[in-house]
């Protein structure tokens, strides 16, 4: 079977069986729920993981930074290899991965160990994109579409999922139980895929680019580094932009590798392509504005009441607020396929970035109230769920086939330094809000970091609407 011409040249499908295709399309979803939420598990679990190994709660902060650093770096080499012919291998072996991983979590070992676990856990991140060319690869082009675009809700919605959970089992068992938690369901993941992840396409083949992995890693972890240690860039100033300066200097040696690669990591002209640089500018804006939201609401719901303001929730009650996000966001999810029918991809990136900022807005005006947080929540759900949904249609309206991977490996990659940034600015911001001998910030810097959330929110509209004008144009034509 033959699908949609793609740059000129048909390319194929390998559909599996209807009944196939019914258990593999949940496994998919599964996969993708189950990275998402164990590589967030180090969120609520900060404080409990200090306590338990004596460790300061900027070495705690560790435990998510270092997910999320593994994950960054993991993304591309996995986009790579799953371009290949060894898809269904790379799966599995990075599954085995993150159970081993999630094994030395649980393990009575020291701090050393339980961060070396979570570095392995977090490359499970990388397998997003791969459910993606999975799904891209081996169902029906139009069914492929919603189930891409759920793949992507589910993995930001995935943290939502995670954290209640890992936050009532540290309160119940202590931090080993809450990591327990990753170790069962990582199991689960790993015998669904061995059960149900099809054999790659035959004809492909893919070679990781070594010398560009390196480079990029270098670069992932000077940048996330520095979005991780906050107080280095109010105490030692030139330090942060000394290392910010390598950082960019890396990314551009990186860029060069890959332009005079045979077999790059990243296809960097594929990536220049109007359509695709744009959604990941929309995507890297918009990451920094979406998760600053998130942090400032959960952060702001468990301040106590002698702040002056806050709720003083618990780590499990806070984790609740998430909920409206995740079941919001799923929903808005599961419409968007049927809303892009009439509304094109860029249109919906450009509405749902109105929504989160409609969500700060809210949270700006109006916060004295638990249900009002509440509320605010659900809308930046409603706004993530349809942002991410919609974004990859706009890259792979312009991607061949085998190259689904690859791309939107890139995609999460800088989601994931986006999403790094938004958390950065946010503390950063609500730190010089914080008075001398002051504990917790004074209750305008969270207006503050609003007010930036909308700008970053303005910013993804009018790339999002620029990439709408594009495709309207190129459609005309």
């Amino acid at each position: 079977m033959t699908g949609q011409p793609v740059g000129g040249v048909a390319v194929k499908t390998f559909p599996v069986a209807r009944s196939e295709a019914r258990l593999l399309v949940p496994a998919l979803m599964f996969i993708a729920l189950v990275v998402a939420a164990v590589a967030s598990l180090g969120t609520p679990l900060i404080t409990s993981v200090a306590t338990s190994f004596h460790v300061s709660l900027g070495s705690a902060q560790w435990t998510l930074t270092v997910a999320l650093l593994s994950g960054a770096v993991a993304t591309p080499v996995l986009g790579r290899l799953g371009a290949g012919p060894h898809r269904r291998a790379t799966i599995l072996a990075t599954l085995a991965v993150v159970v081993a991983g999630s094994a030395l979590t649980v393990l009575p070992l020291p701090f050393a160990w339980l961060l070396a676990g979570r570095a392995a856990q977090g490359v499970g991140l990388g397998l997003t994109a791969l459910m993606m060319g999975v799904a891209r690869d081996h169902l029906p082009e139009e069914r492929s579409a919603t189930v891409i675009a759920l793949i992507s809700v589910v993995s930001i919605v995935g943290a939502g999922v995670g954290y209640p959970l890992a936050a009532l089992l540290a309160e119940l068992g202590g931090v080993r139980a809450a990591y327990g938690l990753g170790l069962v369901v990582t199991a689960a993941a790993l015998l669904t895929a061995w059960r149900s992840m099809p054999e790659a396409p035959e004809g492909r083949s893919a070679h990781v680019d070594v010398a560009g992995a390196v480079v990029l890693a270098a670069a992932l972890l000077l940048v996330l580094f520095l979005a991780g240690e906050r107080n280095l860039w109010s105490r030692h100033l030139a330090v942060a932009a000394s290392i910010a300066v390598v950082a960019v200097v890396l990314l551009c040696l990186w860029a060069v590798i890959e332009l005079r690669s045979t077999t790059p990591l990243v296809d960097v002209r594929a990536v220049r392509h109007p359509a695709v640089a744009g959604a990941n500018l929309a995507m890297f804006v918009g990451g920094i504005g979406m998760y600053l939201l998130l942090t400032l609401i959960t952060r702001y719901a468990q301040t106590p009441h002698g702040a002056g303001y806050g709720f003083g929730l618990t780590t499990f009650v806070a984790g609740l607020v998430l909920i409206p996000f995740s079941v919001l966001g799923f929903v808005a999810g599961k419409l968007t396929p049927r809303v892009r029918t009439r509304i094109t991809d860029p249109l919906l990136l450009a509405g749902s970035a109105v929504v989160v900022g409609g969500g700060f807005a809210l949270f700006a005006a109006a916060r004295s109230d638990l249900a009002e947080v509440f509320a605010a929540m659900g809308v930046l759900g409603v706004g993530v769920g349809g942002f991410s949904a919609a974004m990859p249609g706009v890259i792979l309206a312009v991607t061949p086939k085998s190259e689904t991977s690859s791309a939107m490996s890139f995609n999460y990659v800088v989601r994931s330094v986006g999403y790094s940034l938004g958390s950065a600015i946010g503390g950063l911001i609500l730190a010089a809000g914080t008075g001398p001998g002051h504990l917790f910030p004074d209750d305008s810097a969270y207006t503050t970091a609003a007010l930036v959330g909308i700008g970053a929110m303005a910013i993804t509209t009018l790339t999002s609407l620029a990439l709408a004008r594009r495709r309207s144009s190129e459609t005309n034509a």
